[in-house]
Parts: structure tokens; sequence; C-alpha cells
């Protein structure tokens, strides 16, 4: 074989060398794990629901303990007016009582407008009043209309209420804060229930499935 021939080979091989060598770098490069981006702003007291449970998902059977009394969601109620969006969970009675014997009905109510308000209502069946003054009068308390609206509802679980349909509603809150309520489901009778406010931190939700301390 002559010299340049053997030249030739040489850089040959050199050539299938380097190239070997080019393709196994890009070949790791590859099996690399992309650089993560890096984590997006956050609100540091933004309520995203870690530690006590989501209000915002509760549903029949899952359990709420309101300081050291534990009440369960017998149903709810998803109710829809326009883009506005809420929810009303039904739970069990439990050492409520309205002085008659029986044990007064309850919910939890859950809204996003905008922040997260939670109010726990009882029915007040006792009572005469009906909506639509300004003010209502009620245990020397002076309530003012605040809000009223016609809403379409989802029924899920038990709440005496069909699968869906439609109500009306008005919403009257005092100086202090104490809320008193009027609802009429599907064209029959105003109920009246008087609630208060729940702050955020002051109930536990346990989801199916989930069991609280010492259950």
């Amino acid at each position: 074989m002559d010299t340049p021939t053997t030249v030739v080979l040489i850089l040959l091989g050199a050539l299938v060398v380097l190239g070997a060598a080019i393709l196994i770098v890009q070949l790791r490069r590859r099996d690399r794990p992309a650089p993560s981006a890096p984590a997006a702003p956050r609100d540091p007291f933004a309520d995203v629901g870690d530690i006590n449970g989501d209000p915002r998902a509760l549903r029949a059977g899952d359990m709420v303990e309101f300081g050291a009394e534990r009440s369960w969601v017998r149903g709810t109620l998803r109710l829809s007016e326009g883009g506005a969006q809420w929810a009303e969970h039904f739970v069990d009675a439990q050492g409520t009582d309205t002085g008659g014997g029986q044990a007064a009905r309850r919910w939890l109510s859950v809204e996003e407008d905008p922040d997260l308000q939670l109010a726990l209502w009882t029915a007040r069946p006792e009572l005469e009043l009906v909506p639509g003054p300004p003010s209502l009068e009620l245990d020397g308390v002076r309530y003012r209309l605040s809000e009223r609206g016609s809403a379409s509802y989802r029924s899920e679980g038990t709440t005496g209420l069909r699968a869906s349909g439609g109500m009306d509603y008005a919403d009257y809150e005092a100086d202090d804060g104490s809320l008193l309520s009027f609802e009429r489901f599907d064209h029959g009778s105003w109920e009246a229930a008087t609630g208060t406010p729940v702050q955020r931190g002051a109930l536990t939700v346990y989801h199916s499935g989930a069991e609280g301390p010492g259950a």
C-alpha cells in the first residue's frame, strides 16, 4: 500500500472516531433532565386550604369540624346565578334545637365573592317574617337588605328537594355581621334562617375516605 493511500485511510478513520464521539456527546445531552423552571411568584397569604381541608370541595359524606363539634354533610345544593356560583351544604343537626324538641336544619354556605366566604345557617321555621322591606328587625337586631335575586340549583345527596330546579333568595345583614336570609324553592313558601360568618381557620374539613384526629 502506497503512502498516500495510508494517509487517506488514517484520516478517514480519524473522522469516523470523531463522528462517533460527537454522537455519544449529543446522546448524553439528550438523556439529561431538562432544567426545571423557577417557581412562579406566589401570594404567601393566599387561602389554599392545605391545612384544614378545602371547603370549596365539600360534598355529601364529608365531615366538618367546628371546634369540638363534628358534623357530616348530608347533602349539597350547587347554585348558580349568571356567572356566580356557590354551594349550600346541609349538615346533621347534632346538638342544635329550635326549642320544640326537634333539631333545627343547618347548613354551611360556601362562596367566593371574590374572597372565600363561609357562613353557618340555622333554619327558623317559627318566624313569620317575609322578605321585601329594606330592613327587618328580629330579636332586637336590625337587619338591612344586602342582596336579592333568583338562581338555579342542582341537588346532591339528601336535601329534600328535586334533582334540579329554581330558587329565589333575599339576604339581610346587621351592623354586627349577623345574617338573616330567606329562600324560596320552586315557587314554594319563603323559608327564613339566621346565620353567622365562619372564619376559615375555625373549621376543619375531612373529605370522604379521610379520618380526623382521634377518629
